[in-house]
């Protein structure tokens, strides 16, 4: 509850709490401060930084679109030249 509370002071849009750990959602203009403000408070963070989250999801129903969406995920995934991938299919678990 603490550290819900430091975060939201210090400008975090969005805290969800899972497995032990808090991730914490800011626009990018608030990162660095919620970060810093956080380290001066004492916590440790396991990872700190920027991504994109989709405005809005899309949910694929055709089993055949399905697979070619795993199979590009899979290529951009094992990729060397991809660092970092994003994508706003809504996948069922």
């Amino acid at each position: 509850e603490t550290l819900l509370m430091e975060a939201l002071e210090a400008g975090a849009e969005d805290i969800q709490f899972e497995d032990g750990f808090a991730e914490i959602i800011t626009s990018m203009e608030d990162f660095a401060g919620v970060r810093d403000s956080l380290l001066e408070g004492g916590y440790k963070l396991a990872k700190a930084e920027l991504g994109y989250i989709p405005q809005t999801m899309t949910k694929l129903e055709e089993s055949g679109d399905i697979e070619k969406m795993e199979k590009l995920i899979d290529m951009l995934e094992d990729n060397d030249d991809v660092q970092n991938m994003h994508h706003n299919w809504e996948m069922d678990e």
